[in-house]
């Protein structure tokens, strides 16, 4: 028989692992794959913690038998990144560095955290405080008007936020029987998609905003590809309204996409898309 190969050995002392060598990750339904040696990289930390365990049936795991961390999914890519060689490399005009920092506390990575700690004041007028102007587009009375706040009251709340457009779109579709008074039987939202400039789309929808498809869209630019974590409408309208978004226009197109042979009944599919504006 052959003898294990001692570098797949845990990091901790122990002479064996009931773990796999390649190991599979859910964060926060983000999947990840990576070598036990990586999460064993830094001793101490949470990670370091779950994988030197000597019952892997301890373990959270998700529906396909993956490791289940119930985390951000797009941030720990970050977080594995500084594991595998210990140095943090971040995109340009990265607007997450302070939800950053809270996942490198989680983690229990104080080196990481030392690394975000001395531009986390820096970076918060960039992305942490999106009601802020731009780096990019500073407005010349930016300064005046901030002193004026605090003399009206009534104006307090809405200083500093800036004019913009947010399109909210979303795919639906319902079974409608040949009877025009048979009730459709409608289908769940699947997918709530955000369209408009990433600094706003942030702010109105904060941690509720998926932005894994487009994960390093700087704060001024535009995106077509963020999407909610919540399939209601109506909580997508509360939060707009709540940032003074005010709806101004709205389209829906619908087609039949499938007639049943023995029912008739047919299967609508309809794409609508809400106009939202704040002066």
């Amino acid at each position: 028989m052959a003898l294990a190969d001692p570098t797949s050995c845990a990091k901790g002392g122990e002479d064996s692992s009931p773990f796999p060598e390649i190991i599979e990750l859910n964060v926060g339904g983000q999947v990840y794959i990576t070598r036990l040696p990586t999460l064993l990289s830094v001793p101490g930390s949470r990670l370091w913690e779950m994988f030197t365990q000597r019952n892997a049936r301890a373990l959270a795991r998700d529906s396909k038998g993956r490791f289940f961390v119930d985390r951000d999914g797009f941030l720990f890519r970050y977080i594995l990144d500084y594991m595998r060689d210990q140095q943090l490399v971040l995109p340009e005009h990265f607007p997450e560095r302070g939800r950053l920092q809270r996942e490198a506390e989680y983690f229990m990575l104080p080196e990481l955290v030392k690394l975000l700690v001395p531009k986390l004041s820096e970076q918060n007028s960039l992305g942490d405080d999106p009601c802020q102007s731009d780096p990019e587009e500073p407005s010349p009375g930016a300064d005046a008007a901030r002193s004026l706040g605090s003399a009206a009251a009534n104006t307090a709340g809405t200083e500093g936020r800036r004019a913009g457009f947010i399109t909210i779109g979303y795919r639906g579709s319902y079974t409608l029987g040949r009877d025009s008074q048979t009730d459709a039987k409608f289908r769940r939202v699947a997918r709530i998609m955000v369209c408009g400039k990433t600094s706003l789309a942030k702010e109105v929808f904060g941690d509720t905003l998926n932005e894994s498809r487009d994960p390093d869209r700087p704060p001024e630019r535009y995106t077509s590809r963020y999407y909610l974590k919540f399939t209601f409408l109506e909580q997508a309208f509360d939060k707009l309204a709540d940032a003074g978004f005010h709806m101004v226009a709205c389209n829906s197109t619908g087609t039949c996409a499938f007639a049943h042979e023995q029912t008739d009944d047919r299967i609508w599919t309809s794409y609508t898309e809400y106009v939202f504006y704040r002066e």
